[in-house]
Formats: structure tokens, sequence, C-alpha cells
């Protein structure tokens, strides 16, 4: 009866199989950090969908230690991956029309009560918002409470409600937004389909 011993060995190989796949996308989202390059977003991408198809496969429920080491690798790949393609999408869509600022927003130019026409930096601290706003979208997630990326939208929205006058501002918005909370909730999903619950 080769099958007892067999089947303990094959589900610590396709937890270890999720693992890697994750962990590498962690890899190739942490690298882009540093030199940012689109096949390495591409690939942090893949190995979410990877991961996605193995864990909605019929499996055993992760051992606690497989479920807190997935958990932790999710997390990060959500931190790290989530800027790189927001960027990535956003430069897409832009096609290279959009002036950066200094302090990570765009250059818009905005037409002033006194009906001057004045140039500024809008949407600063996006990567720090960014981050704070995957954090949550996959951590609530995780905890089985996907109904909070509702307030985490309606916080973000409500703080940028003034920069969206214009409608580059607005388009960057709500496209850099989706892109963020579509790769948190994907890294989300994945650790609760891989647990089972």
């Amino acid at each position: 009866m080769p099958f007892p011993l067999l089947y303990p060995a094959l589900t610590i190989v396709y937890w270890a199989f999720v693992i890697v796949v994750v962990g590498l996308g962690v890899a190739a989202a942490a690298v882009t950090l540093k030199t940012p390059r689109r096949w390495l977003v591409i690939a942090a991408a893949v190995a979410i969908v990877v991961g996605m198809i193995a864990v909605v496969l019929p499996h055993e429920r992760p051992l606690p230690v497989y479920s807190v080491v997935l958990g932790l690798a999710v997390l990060a790949l959500s931190v790290l991956g989530g800027g790189p393609a927001t960027l990535f999408v956003l430069a897409v869509a832009s096609r290279g029309s959009m002036r950066e600022g200094s302090h990570g927003g765009i250059v818009v130019e905005r037409k002033v009560p006194d009906g001057e026409i004045v140039r500024g930096e809008v949407l600063r601290g996006g990567t720090v918002i960014g981050i704070f706003e995957r954090v949550a979208t996959t951590a609530s997630i995780m905890a089985g409470f996907p109904e909070a990326v509702a307030a985490i939208i309606a916080i973000k929205s409500v703080g940028r409600f003034t920069e969206l006058d214009v409608a580059e501002v607005r388009e960057r918005f709500i496209i850099g937004t989706l892109v963020s909370l579509v790769w948190a909730a994907a890294c989300g999903g994945l650790f609760r389909f891989a647990i089972g619950v």
C-alpha cells in the first residue's frame, strides 16, 4: 500500500511548489523596485496567476507552518509588486504624456479661482498611500473580511477629492487605484483559496 506513504509527500511537494511560485513573484517584484523592468512586473503577475491556478485545484488544507509562510509571501508580493504593476499600467495608459513631479506625483495645469492657470504637482505621496492600500486590502481579504475594501476605497477617495478637478488627474487616480486594488485582491484571494476557507 504505497499510497498512504506517498500522499503526505505529494502534499508537501504541492505546498512547496505554491510557496516557491509566490516566492519567485516576490523576488521579481523586489528586483524591479531597484531596477525597473517590465518583464519583471509581468513575471510577478504570472506568479500570481500560476499560484492562483494551483490553489483552485482540489488540495488538502496546508499545515499551519505552510499557511504562515504563504501568508507572509503573499503579503510581500502584494506590497512589493503592486507599485511597479501600477506604474507599468500607468505608463502604458499615458504613453509618456504625464510629467512626473519631484515628490512622486504628476505636474498638471490647473485654473485657480481668479482665472489664472498655474502648474502644480498633485497626487503626491501615491507610493506610500499605495503601500498602505495594498496592505489593508490584502490583509482584509486574507482575514475573510473583504467588506473592508469599500472603506479603504472611500477613505482614499475622500482624501484625494480636492485634487480630482483635472481630467488627467482623475484618469491617473482611477487607473492607479484599480490596478493596485486588483493586484492586492488577487494576492489576498490566492491565500484564501489556498487555505480553503
